[in-house]
């Protein structure tokens, strides 16, 4: 069933050149079909590293941000034919051997979404990850289980795997272009009642790995709670938020020229 689907992985690059070739390296080229680099304005070598890999590189020449450069992503690999894409950092902070896993569980059908999550298991703190991180996600975790009603061990991992379906109906172009994009386009898909699977991931923090500061963190934390208030209040028809609103989705963005300026 795997070899039946086209497996894209996209990479959403920012100053990724000490990394991103350890990342290329280790994914499974014997069933991904299409690598997808797009770099957001990087001040190093990231976009000739990336060539020189033979990686299909995209370019923003203005920063973007962290969400902008994902709705430029998944709109590539819509537009080159992807049936799976699988979302990685090439920062090598996760395994990408876990790409096979996760697009299996797509393709399977048993799943939508599929998310790398570091809380199952042991792996979060022994990789290094930060206390005051993981104290923060368990709690937002546990206060977004509690609003949404849905049960996920983390909600903030940024290694995650998308069914075509679900990236065209969900309509990710009202997200925001900052950090919680990521918080945004896991509530809509639950919102959207996608089935969403997770696997255990170990992760690893590193001087080169992309991590944000406390302050970012912070912002990032108040935009997870607004998001989950927004679904509540819009479950409960107390609300009409445009993040949940699927007039503008990517099925419709992906007709149009991909503006990469």
């Amino acid at each position: 069933m795997l070899n039946e689907k086209k497996i894209a992985v996209v990479l959403p690059a920012y100053n990724a050149e000490l990394t991103l070739r350890l990342t290329f390296e280790g994914i499974p080229k014997n069933i991904v079909d299409d690598i997808i680099l797009v770099d957001d304005a990087s001040s190093d070598h990231t976009v000739e590293v990336a060539q020189e890999l033979g990686i299909y590189t995209l370019k923003h020449t203005k920063n973007r941000g962290y969400g902008g450069n994902q709705k430029t992503c998944y709109q590539t690999a819509l537009c080159r034919g992807a049936d799976i894409v699988v979302m990685l950092h090439p920062d090598y902070q996760y395994t990408p051997k876990l790409i096979t896993a996760m697009a299996s569980m797509i393709a399977e059908e048993e799943f939508d979404v599929v998310l790398a999550s570091r809380i199952l298991g042991i792996g979060a703190l022994a990789g290094g990850m930060p206390l005051y991180k993981y104290i923060s996600n368990r709690f937002l975790t546990l206060v977004q289980n509690l609003l949404v009603g849905h049960k996920l061990s983390e909600y903030h991992t940024g290694y995650r795997a998308w069914s075509r379906t679900v990236l065209e109906a969900l309509p990710i172009l009202n997200n925001s272009d900052d950090f919680v994009f990521d918080n945004q386009m896991l509530t809509q898909a639950i919102y959207y009642k996608f089935r969403i699977g997770e696997i255990s991931c170990p992760t690893r923090y590193f001087p080169e790995a992309s991590s944000i500061n406390f302050y970012r963190s912070l912002i990032y934390g108040i935009g997870v709670l607004e998001t989950s208030i927004q679904f509540r209040l819009q479950r409960m028809g107390l609300g009409d938020f445009s993040i949940f609103s699927n007039e503008t989705s990517a099925r419709y963005s992906i007709k149009t020229k991909i503006d990469i300026i």
